[in-house]
């Protein structure tokens, strides 16, 4: 019978493989094996997709390998989530994500809202062809700590700098980071429309997120145009 480590070694790699069926039996195995789904989530999931996070950045694997490995990685949460009790895993903070309106593409978003869960965050979705208000109106009634917007067409990203305005009118942008992304979308639209991140992939995006965790003392973010 496999020790402790050896599954949570094997459940690193099955993400890392890529290998949902793997990650399934892997799971159970953890749990029958008395691991804590903490554990499990922790220091075999979590880890597997760190290393996946690597090999994308390294161009070794590719926007279909992270999208996969997302999948995973919720296969792997829906077995030990049962298990978990909230208070052991806790959040990194929220972030509300969406694409702006007339913008119906959510590839891109939702790898990057699956990359931001398994870092730990709690995802609030909007989805697509959200519009400024929506944005405005959610981040009212959630509190997030962030902001992702996401436009894959020219013509939709004026609506990233409509939504900032009205965050602005609505008195609640000092205390909200805002990172934008999408194919068009470059630093210097950032820098002018007043974004503090462009993430140019998912991977770069969860990491800026997690950054601005980890200072969230300052009062005003550094930004990362």
């Amino acid at each position: 019978m496999l020790d402790e480590r050896e599954i949570l070694d094997r459940l690193k790699d099955c993400i890392v493989n890529l290998d949902i069926p793997c990650v399934q039996e892997t799971c159970r195995d953890a749990l029958a094996g008395g691991i804590s789904a903490y554990r499990a989530i922790v220091d075999g999931l979590s880890k597997g997709l760190e290393i996946v996070g690597g090999k994308y950045e390294t161009k070794e694997y590719y926007l279909a390998d992270l999208m996969l490995a997302g999948e995973a990685m919720k296969e792997g949460m829906r077995i030990l989530q049962p298990h978990l009790e909230r208070k052991e895993l806790g959040t990194l903070g929220k972030v509300l994500i969406g694409t702006v309106r007339g913008d119906l593409h959510d590839l891109g978003k939702n790898v990057v809202a699956m990359f931001l869960e398994a870092a730990g965050f709690e995802v609030i979705d909007l989805g697509t062809d959200v519009s400024a208000q929506k944005f405005v109106d959610a981040a009212l009634s959630q509190n997030p700590d962030i902001l992702g917007m996401s436009a894959l067409l020219t013509t939709t990203m004026p609506e990233m700098k409509k939504t900032i305005r009205e965050i602005e009118k609505a008195g609640s942008r000092a205390a909200l980071r805002i990172i934008i992304g999408g194919a068009p979308v470059s630093s210097e639209y950032g820098e002018e429309i007043g974004a503090d991140a462009v993430g140019s992939d998912a991977v770069e995006g969860v990491n800026v997120c997690k950054a601005w965790i980890d200072r969230r003392t300052c009062v005003r973010p550094e930004r990362h145009i």
